[in-house]
């Protein structure tokens, strides 16, 4: 079936519901970015398989909105399927709100599945509805009823994270998230995100492509603790562990026994981080309290085994990229290289590594004009060869048992422009800006944003994601509440918070360039009886000295590109063959 014969028939559904319109986000009822193929219903509805997107039906118009980093793949995939492209964070582009306010007239009534909308994400649609005198009406998952052929929820056997590696075992952790609890003065905590539930109870799984979390849900009292998942995934030996630690396995459905069960008590509950339809079960004379789900936090910051296991992956990974790149030097001249063929090799490379689990994200692997989609992902239909000019982009990343890995480096496959030299450069010095960044303690990480940016402003340019993201240890690779952004978040930054570092810039049908490495936040120093932190760069891999214009950096600048191929060198030639060595060598000279 095809989107428009799909959008046909649930506007039949629509009109039999007496709807008006109707919302399908991308998240589940966990609020995850990354979703279990039961839950990507957008995507099937809409062919638009981008993991960020709403789309908005109404009886005779449809419209997807999504952000920058989507907007070229969405313009290709909702070719012919009547859906219009909204382009979020651009002046002209309405919200999805306000446009079906603009759109409907008051008495009307829009659809939604609370599940799949947090109670504050909930609560803004309800007001700029209300706004207008339109109503909202829960409707389940009305979109996904047509799914003939969906997916079912993965039965994947769920482990036991190894307290060796996870640094602190259950218990610690649930009498942190206690003491937490009673700040708060709440008897109970409920915890619907899959990140942080796998590292409260150090369990993970593969039940969300390349993400290793159990579909789950959590709740803590001050002497219980439940896990409502699919118990199957558990064997006897897991099952004895969790329960010796106070944790207690019950099915997936059990969750809203409980919620009836405890409503009149003081229940903590995550507004940003929990559906709406967890507040609907407890029903309005609950006694709720609200604030950050307690795991999010302590999860952020990571223990001293976390961040040496994390610099491990980093060091195994930076010697499977330094294997890559340079059989990619060589096999550029020797044979057909396309850009799913790359991806596959940096995956067969990777998987020769110790404690190796899997990609961390699907790998983005864009050529020439494709690299200017900044979440571009090759299919056959457009994979496109590898030749010896322009530049290609590699994004990719990790998952090891005792660490995450994302990095992205900008190659010249043939002689680069003295644009292409230039606009790579500026986009260094943003990166070296935000890694040699030494700020206050206290310091959000969104006004560390234009260290970044700097450079390309003065040439008036610009890129329009964010700078950086939270990492986690074996867990997501997008991980927050920590962020390098424009956007407004103001949890400071701490030692011990791993983030991403990767500015970037997009030449629109020509070429896209970004460098990421991840940096640790960590403390260098007091003065004035203020505490003063910084960045450890923990990714090892060179950055393509052909690409770097040295006129346009300060000496400063340079400096630090050369420690920082000094270690690269120094960290991974023990690790390689002499070809190899040759090749790094070569590719962290000084300049």
């Amino acid at each position: 079936m095809q989107t428009v014969e799909k959008i046909a028939l649930l506007r039949v559904r629509m009109a039999e519901q007496g709807l008006d319109a109707l919302i399908v986000p991308s998240t589940d009822p966990h609020q995850s970015e990354y979703v279990a193929a039961h839950w990507q219903t957008r995507a099937w509805l809409s062919g638009f398989i981008g993991s960020a997107g709403t789309l908005v039906l109404t009886k005779d118009k449809a419209g997807l909105w999504t952000d920058s980093r989507y907007f070229l793949q969405a313009e290709q995939q909702l070719a012919g399927s009547g859906i219009a492209l909204f382009k979020m964070g651009l002046p002209e582009t309405p919200a999805h709100t306000a446009w079906l306010a603009s759109e409907l007239a008051a008495g009307t009534v829009v659809g939604i599945d609370p599940a799949l909308f947090s109670i504050n994400a909930f609560r803004a649609l309800e007001k700029a509805m209300a706004a207008k005198g339109i109503a909202l009406r829960s409707v389940g998952d009305l979109a996904g009823s047509l799914w003939t052929d969906r997916p079912p929820l993965p039965a994947d056997r769920a482990i036991l994270h190894d307290e060796d590696i996870a640094g602190e075992g259950r218990t610690s952790k649930l009498s942190r998230l206690r003491a937490k609890l009673a700040e708060k003065n709440a008897d109970w905590h409920i915890i619907s995100t899959l990140d942080d539930i796998a590292w409260l109870y150090n369990i993970r799984g593969s039940d969300v492509t390349c993400n290793p979390v159990v579909i789950a849900y959590a709740a803590v009292s001050r002497d219980e603790a439940f896990l409502f998942t699919d118990t199957a995934k558990f064997d006897a030996k897991a099952r004895k562990a969790l329960a010796a630690d106070g944790v207690t396995l019950k099915k997936y459905d059990y969750l809203e026994r409980l919620l009836k069960k405890i409503r009149k008590q003081r229940i903590l509950i995550d507004p940003d981080r929990n559906g709406r339809h967890i507040l609907d079960t407890l029903g309005k004379k609950a006694g709720i309290v609200e604030g950050p789900a307690i795991p999010l936090l302590l999860k952020a910051v990571k223990n001293e085994t976390e961040i040496a296991g994390m610099r491990m992956a980093h060091l195994r990974d930076g010697v499977a990229m330094v294997r890559f790149l340079a059989w990619l030097d060589m096999a550029l001249s020797a044979m057909r290289v396309t850009e799913i063929s790359a991806a596959v090799q940096i995956e067969e490379i990777r998987r020769r590594g110790e404690r190796y689990v899997g990609p961390s994200f699907a790998p983005i692997v864009g050529y020439g004009a494709h690299g200017a989609i900044v979440h571009y992902s090759a299919t056959p239909e457009t994979d496109a060869e590898i030749q010896r000019e322009g530049l290609l982009l590699i994004d990719s990343g990790g998952q090891y048992l005792d660490g995450t890995t994302d990095i992205t480096r900008t190659i010249a496959v043939g002689t680069p422009t003295d644009g292409m030299k230039r606009h790579f450069t500026l986009v260094l010095k943003g990166h070296i800006g935000v890694a040699s960044a030494v700020f206050p303690a206290g310091t959000a990480g969104m006004f560390l944003d234009p260290f970044a940016r700097r450079a390309l402003w003065d040439d008036r340019l610009n890129y329009g994601h964010g700078t950086g993201h939270g990492v986690g240890a074996y867990l997501s690779v997008h991980e927050g509440p920590q962020g390098i952004s424009p956007r407004v978040n103001e949890t400071r930054l701490e030692p011990g918070m791993i983030l991403s570092n990767e500015p970037g810039y997009y030449r629109e049908g020509a070429y896209g360039i970004r460098t990421e490495n991840l940096v640790l936040v960590k403390s260098v120093g007091e003065n004035e009886g203020a505490n003063w932190l910084g960045f450890e760069t923990i990714t090892l891999c060179p950055i393509d000295l052909d690409l770097v214009d040295p006129a346009i950096l300060s000496p400063g600048e340079r400096q630090w590109l050369n420690d920082y191929h000094r270690t690269v060198r120094e960290s991974l030639l023990p690790f390689l063959t002499d070809e190899e060595k040759e090749w790094l060598t070569r590719e962290t000279r000084e300049i």
